[in-house]
This record gives C-alpha cells, structure tokens and sequence, in this order.
C-alpha cells in the first residue's frame, strides 16, 4: 500500500488554472484513472495507464432564423442557397454629393460613383432555425411582411429626374422599383444593441443600424459603414415612415458590417 502511495503522489495533479470546466473534468478523470492503475499494480510487473481516448465537443453551428427577408450584399457574397438582386438608382446629376464611409476598405458590393448600384440577398424560403432575436437592428422586408418582433417602415428616394435612367434586376427586397425607389424595412428595439446575440459566424454579413449603436453579435467584430445617395434636387419628394434603418441628412443610410 505505501507503495501505492509513493505512486499516486508522484502522479500529475494539477489542474489547468484557466481551463474550460471539460478541460478540468478529463484531467481529473485521468488522475483517477492513474490511481486505480497503481492500486491494482503488480509489484515486479511494468507499469502502464490505460489509454483513455480525449473527449470530443461538437458544436452545433448557428444557422439563419426562419422567415424570408433581405439583407445588403457584402464584397464576401451571399449566404448560400439565397438569391440575389441589383438596384440602379439614377441620383442627382448636378453638384452630385453621393459617398460612401469609409471612401476606401467599405465592404459594400456594389458600384459607388455618381450613380448607385446596390446589391441585396435575399432569403427566399421560410426554413432555418429559431427566429431573429430580441435587440436593436433592422432587416429589409421580403414576402409582404416581417418577421415576428419586427415593425414595418420604409424610406424612399426621389431620384433623378432627368434622363432618369433607373433600372433592376434579380430578387430585391419590398418595395418601388420605377422613377423613383422605395424600400421596405423591419426594425425591431426591444432589447440592447450592447447584449451580444447569435448569428452565423461562418461569413461577414450587414444588418442596419437602428436607433442605437451597431447591434453586437457573438463571435464577431462590427463597423458602422454609410451610403450617401443624392437625391433629386428640384421639387425633391424624399420621404420616410413607419421603423426604418437610421438616416441623417435625407439620404445617408447608416449600415453595421460584421466579419
């Protein structure tokens, strides 16, 4: 027995000081596994543990909620299996202002000069898993209404009116796609933008920003991005209403990047 014992002391005891609680409930496992080795030990014979084969963790990973809805393009694409869109927006020809924040290393896809191009991806079914949580953030509206939890709103510019050139194509989220364009919003403020939520993390995506700062999401860093578009100057109609993403000026959309 006391030879037991000068095994067991001479075992590797320690616990990792800032390990996860599996890390610590596999190396205490192995610790008892080692103890009962050396009780039932044979003195003269070799001494060996038994080989205990390392726990493995699955993670399950976050999908989209259900539901159909529309979210901007970034430069990494879509979300698989979603379909895809295009808006041209004619803006203003004289004294033309348009800009996008940052002017250099934005994650828009899409064409930003004196005119717009603006690319969305929309999620065309209803399947996926759970619904969008409580929080601060907007989506655009696909399907003729919004998810559980959200308002409804839109915003719409008066767009150039001559020689308007305007023009779509693909899958676009609810809205006006003529002379002039008009989009559809859900927003929801039902919780704080400071309190991290799951989204997936697998690809960089947008959401808008709402009345707060950008939304936090678990697992991945965010930066607020911004389009201008200048809209028509003479007898200008540019409107909003209802919840819709934050607006400053008539025509800067603020935006929340997510890598």
């Amino acid at each position: 027995l006391s030879i037991a014992k000068d095994h067991i002391s001479s075992a590797p005891l320690i616990l990792v000081k800032n390990g996860s609680t599996m890390e610590n409930l596999f190396i205490l496992f192995l610790m008892i596994a080692f103890a009962c080795a050396v009780l039932q030990h044979t003195p003269g014979e070799r001494f060996s543990l038994p080989i205990i084969p390392r726990p493995t963790i699955s993670f399950i990973p976050v999908s989209w909620p259900s539901g159909r809805y529309s979210l901007p393009k970034p430069k990494a694409g879509c979300p698989s299996g979603w379909a895809e869109g295009w808006r041209y927006q004619d803006n203003e020809d004289s004294n033309n202002i348009n800009s996008v924040t940052p002017s250099i290393g934005h994650h828009f896809f899409g064409t930003f000069n004196r005119n717009t191009i603006m690319y969305y991806c929309t999620k065309t079914s209803h399947s996926g898993s759970g619904s969008w949580p409580s929080g601060n953030y907007c989506i655009a509206r696909y399907g003729g209404s919004c998810p559980s939890g959200f308002s409804t709103g839109f915003i719409y510019w008066d767009d150039e009116d001559n020689a308007n050139a305007n023009s779509h194509g693909g899958v676009l989220p609810d809205g006006e796609y003529n002379r002039n364009t008009k989009i559809q919003y859900c927003c929801r403020s039902d919780g704080s933008a400071y309190i991290s939520m799951k989204r997936p993390t697998y690809q960089p995506f947008y959401l808008y920003k709402y009345t707060s700062t950008c939304q936090r999401v678990r697992g991945m860093s965010v930066r607020e991005e911004t389009i201008k578009m200048d809209d028509e100057d003479d007898r200008n109609n540019s409107s909003d209403g209802g919840h819709h993403p934050k607006k400053t000026d008539t025509t800067v959309v603020h935006y929340c990047y997510y890598s």
